[in-house]
């Protein structure tokens, strides 16, 4: 019996995000972070890993704006590949995106953030009728989420994905995501 390339991939995403904890790379990094979700007619899966910048801008009544790379992993499943309905199109997208957040000093609560990074794609998007005609592709978010007392992270994101019109056609993907995320 052969196994699906998605379902391998998926596997090895959460093997990945399993032993991470436990690896020397836990060491350089502060949280790490899970995220799903779809946009019209695809679906994301995503493991992240976080590491903080140490300095806090506009410092002001108990609340900041700190910052984070954010290095990701996803597998993106297209379900009109081409735009033939049930077709599939399986992509790994690999992304490093500076994140700005607005928080409490504590860092427990309600935040904001938004970030713009640069991704590369396995192979180029096509969808439903959506292109993304080059590998290389720009992720902005916006995301708000809160920070309970035992650290974990629960948020949603709004992604976008596109080329910025280096190459046409770009109509570019948008996906709406949940995130949980635990610091180290």
């Amino acid at each position: 019996m052969k196994i699906p390339m998605h379902l391998t991939r998926l596997f090895a995403l959460a093997v990945c995000t399993a032993l991470l904890p436990h690896t020397a790379a836990a060491a350089t990094v502060d949280q790490a972070s899970l995220e799903t979700g779809s946009g019209a007619k695809v679906q994301m899966l995503r493991v992240a890993v976080q590491k903080n910048w140490t300095r806090k801008y506009f410092h002001s009544n108990g609340t900041h704006v700190g910052a984070y790379w954010d290095l990701s992993l996803a597998q993106w499943r297209g379900n009109s590949y081409k735009n033939v309905p049930g077709q599939h199109q399986n992509i790994t997208d690999i992304g490093l995106t500076p994140v700005f957040r607005f928080q409490s000093d504590s860092l427990k609560g309600w935040y904001a953030e938004g970030g713009i990074g640069v991704h590369l794609l396995s192979e180029r998007y096509d969808n439903d009728s959506n292109f993304l005609s080059t590998a290389f592709q720009f992720g902005d978010h916006l995301g708000a989420g809160y920070v309970f007392d035992n650290k974990w992270e629960l948020g949603m994101r709004l992604q976008h994905f596109s080329n910025a019109n280096i190459k046409k056609p770009n109509s570019g993907v948008d996906f709406l995501l949940v995130k949980l995320a635990r610091p180290f």
